[in-house]
């Protein structure tokens, strides 16, 4: 079974959110929104498809990183969340939360032996094609 297709997302801890985003627009060019920046690629196995990365800060006192301590988290992109997370548990893996959905994919929270706090992401990327309408970093 094929399990991490690619990364979904780069979060990360900052005393201001709005400083550092408009920094790096400014310096870096990314383009920005209220939750980061949105980056753009196309599907290695599949070029025509659009897939999405989500890079965001998070305001340092946030508690969307607990249990994990870490001033980060990543975001993994899988191909079949359910069917992951059965073997994650059957591997003793500690899984964080129940899978949630959205319009926008499927997710949950496992920890790794390190104690960081991880994001799998199945994606629905038509979705952000659909309402981001090319305002993404390329």
């Amino acid at each position: 079974m094929k399990k991490v297709t690619g990364i979904g997302g780069i979060f990360f801890k900052t005393s201001d959110p709005a400083k550092i985003k408009d920094w790096y627009h400014k310096n870096l060019g990314l383009t920005v929104d209220a939750y980061g920046s949105p980056f753009e690629f196309r599907n290695a196995n599949n070029p025509e498809e659009i897939n999405y990365l989500q890079w965001s800060p998070f305001k340092d006192d946030t508690k969307y990183f607990e249990p994990s301590k870490k001033e980060f988290m990543i975001n993994y992109r899988v191909a079949d969340l359910e069917a992951l997370v059965q073997e994650l548990k059957k591997e003793g893996v500690t899984i964080c939360d129940e899978i949630q959905s959205f319009d926008y994919g499927k997710f949950v929270h496992i920890m790794d032996p390190d104690g960081n706090k991880i994001e799998l992401w199945e994606p629905v990327d038509q979705v952000f094609t659909d309402s981001l309408q090319g305002k993404t970093t390329k």
